[in-house]
């Protein structure tokens, strides 16, 4: 092949197959701070290397400021094109972008994992990953975990850490340098009165929901001395204190269905009558609040 224009052509494109296949392959954010070399194709004069402001922009010496915090380098080199091509300054600009230094290398895990602190990253990990480099959940961890990206606190991803692996895996999200991770403590059910446990559970199932007799299985269920038939849940509402009548006895033979409880209920298991005190519903709220929490 002798035609030198044609060769050109050839080149450019593949420079630009290149360019793009790079952009595909890029995870890493730009943040705040960071160093960035900007290169141009067939035009050395125009390379530079600049900080990107706090504001998100990139100080360029032939274009003025251009918003980049946020993007990946790929992106943010085809935008330094469009606006080199609306400026007139050049007609088919191929420029690429490298991160010489990032400021942003830190994701902070927060709340309830075994080692809460900054963990050094260089490069997008799963949510999971970054777990598992905070020693992973504590038995009261809420499996709904949020992810807070850095820069814009309004931008939150929302995961749901399931039980099933294969799902976990499925739905497992991105973090980036700069991002945070936090993991809530969960919510608690109480299971007081006359059974084997008496306590706080967190509601940390496959589902995040535990009902009435699962409540009690893990309070290892009612002593032989307990009126179970006199059993009740206690909820309090904006309207005050709610006492609803359990029918264990029927739930558990099936012929009533079983009670989906909310966090802070408190199902009561009242002693045998002989044994029995008469306690009301704020009594028995009351009472949990110094409960023993019970890991399961």
């Amino acid at each position: 092949m002798k035609n030198p224009k044609l060769i050109g052509i050839l080149l450019v494109f593949i420079f630009s197959i290149g360019t793009n296949l790079l952009a595909q392959k890029e995870s890493l954010l730009i943040g705040y701070g960071d160093i960035l070399h900007i290169q141009v194709y067939d035009t050395p004069e125009m390379e530079q290397r600049a900080r990107v402001t706090d504001a998100g922009d990139l100080p360029l010496s032939f274009l003025g400021n251009v918003k980049v915090a946020g993007m990946t380098p790929g992106d943010a080199a085809n935008e330094i094109e469009h606006r080199l091509i609306a400026a007139g300054i050049m007609v088919h600009p191929q420029v690429t972008i490298r991160v010489d230094e990032y400021a942003t290398q830190n994701v902070s895990v927060m709340g309830q994992v075994l080692k809460p602190g900054p963990y050094e990253i260089d490069t997008r990990r799963k949510v999971i990953d970054v777990l598992a480099l905070a020693g992973g959940l504590t038995p009261i961890a809420d499996r709904h975990i949020t992810i807070e990206r850095y820069g814009d606190p309004n931008k939150k991803v929302e995961y749901y850490y399931s039980n099933v692996a294969g799902t976990a895996l499925q739905e497992d999200p991105m973090v980036y340098p700069g991002d945070t991770v936090i993991v809530p403590e969960a919510a608690v059910v109480y299971v007081l009165g006359d059974v084997s446990k008496p306590g706080g559970y967190p509601i940390n199932t496959n589902d995040s929901k535990i009902t009435v007799l699962q409540a009690i299985a893990l309070a290892g269920y009612a002593n032989h001395t307990a009126a179970v038939g006199k059993s009740k849940l206690v909820r309090k509402t904006p309207t005050g204190v709610e006492e609803i009548d359990l029918p264990v006895g029927a739930m558990e033979k099936g012929k009533t269905k079983d009670v989906a409880l909310l966090p802070d209920d408190v199902v009561y298991v009242p002693f045998s009558a002989m044994r029995n005190v008469l306690v009301n519903g704020s009594a028995i709220l009351a009472s949990a609040t110094s409960a023993a929490i019970y890991i399961h």
